[in-house]
């Protein structure tokens, strides 16, 4: 027995059906005499009572391998489920050591590459579910896939959200971010009460991809409030630079020439005087202009509201900057016509200057149930995410000469009015500004 365990594969095979052919030689010639009766009977029941024998000795032969192949096929299908716990020994030498080894070896491979797995998957759970970006993930019916602690919190009451339909999450969610889902794409918007000082700026972001071949949808919410606090504070730090810059370029000049022109009057030279005088004049405008346009945007008075007809302030709009959409529509707004007015120009002007052809730029005036809702459309080429997120902050501009105040401004007109603004890049390429009033 132990002599065949030494044996190559090859060479146990060939044993073994030796004998088994033997066994069935054997048995062919008993039932040959038999029929024959060529022999005698004490022949044929010698031969039949060391059948059973030879029979014992073949299978007590076969045994270890039987065995052995049992257990190879028990851990194949166990690492099928994944299980790599288990192990094979084999006291023998030859091709069947050589098997039993390999197999062990793929095993402890399998293993170790499980264990890196399981700790890698553990290191990005805990990433994902301690990050402050909350991140769904949406299967193909709709029905949430995976979420992760700040989900939770914003969209669940701290609940799971695992199995409930994304639709049902967006019902009980705030009417912005129902808003920002509805345009598509990624936007930013403005979840509280501005008065209370209990505002929170959010970032959307929504990306689809297929998993195991399926359609899925990630949804990131960022919230930016304390980011923009930090950008608000570097702002201001960068409108004192501005502003004393400004005032030294106009004040110094004045003080000079203010200087010089005591000295030709001193001097009796009257003739350059006008000069000097002019210059000063010219400087002291631009300087009063520079601070008046400032001060328009520190101090915006509080809206002076009055019922407008929106197919007459639509048409006044429209004859001073071109757009695409209906101006003939029915419907009483409260609004500062002049402020509102100005907001929407900025609007217009930008989508004009945006890149974006003239014949695409659009105005679209909606009716919600409680509410009005203005979107300026373009096809220009839309914010980046730094963009979006820093656009409607008083003086930050991505236009060399640009002061910063146009979408801040149509900012503060619309939540003095009691709405708000928010950005969103459209799908197919450009951006869309909501305006959203109350009715």
């Amino acid at each position: 027995m132990r002599a065949l365990r030494r044996l190559p594969l090859t060479a146990t095979f060939t044993v073994v059906a030796a004998l088994h052919a033997l066994f069935t030689a054997t048995l062919a010639i008993v039932l040959d005499l038999f029929v024959l009766h060529h022999v005698g009977t004490s022949v044929v029941l010698a031969v039949v009572l060391d059948l059973p024998l030879l029979a014992y000795h073949v299978r007590r032969l076969l045994a270890p391998m039987h065995s052995l192949f049992r257990a190879l096929a028990g851990t194949v299908a166990s690492y099928r489920d994944g299980d790599f716990s288990f192990g094979l020994t084999w006291d023998g030498d030859g091709e069947l050591r050589e098997l039993v080894d390999s197999h062990n070896a793929l095993g402890d491979v399998l293993r170790d590459q499980r264990v890196a797995l399981v700790q890698r998957e553990l290191l990005l759970d805990t990433m994902v579910q301690n990050t402050p970006v909350s991140m769904v993930l949406v299967g193909p019916s709709g029905h949430v896939v995976h979420a992760n602690l700040a989900a939770r919190r914003m969209l669940g009451e701290g609940r799971r959200l695992e199995g409930r339909t994304f639709t049902d999450l967006l019902t009980d969610a705030p009417e912005a971010l129902r808003d920002a889902f509805e345009r598509g794409g990624d936007a930013m918007f403005t979840v509280g009460d501005d008065d209370d000082d209990d505002e929170d700026v959010y970032h959307l972001s929504r990306r689809q991809f297929r998993l195991n071949g399926r359609r899925h949808e990630l949804v990131l919410l960022r919230q930016l409030t304390a980011e923009l606090r930090r950008q608000e504070v570097q702002t201001w730090k960068k409108v004192i630079r501005v502003i004393s810059h400004e005032l030294n370029n106009s004040l110094a000049p004045i003080a000079s020439l203010a200087h010089s022109g005591a000295e030709l009057v001193r001097r009796g030279q009257y003739d350059r005087l006008p000069t000097a005088l002019a210059t000063i004049e010219e400087r002291a405008r631009h300087l009063e202009g520079f601070i008046r346009d400032y001060a328009r945007f520190a101090k915006l008075p509080a809206p002076r509201t009055e019922p407008v007809e929106w197919s007459r302030f639509l048409a006044q709009l429209h004859a001073q900057v071109p757009f695409k959409g209906e101006t003939d529509v029915d419907g009483v707004v409260r609004i500062d016509l002049a402020q509102m007015e100005q907001a929407l120009l900025n609007l217009l002007k930008n989508a004009h200057e945006s890149g974006s052809e003239h014949a695409d730029v659009e105005l679209v005036l909606r009716r919600l149930p409680d509410a009005w809702r203005i979107d300026v459309l373009d096809r220009g080429q839309g914010m980046n995410d730094a963009v979006l997120a820093n656009a409607l902050l008083p003086f930050y501009s991505t236009k060399r000469n640009g002061t910063g105040l146009g979408l801040a401004l149509v900012r503060e007109i619309a939540e003095a009015h009691g709405g708000r603004v928010s950005l969103a890049n459209r799908t197919d390429g450009g951006l869309c500004v909501s305006m959203t009033l109350p009715a």
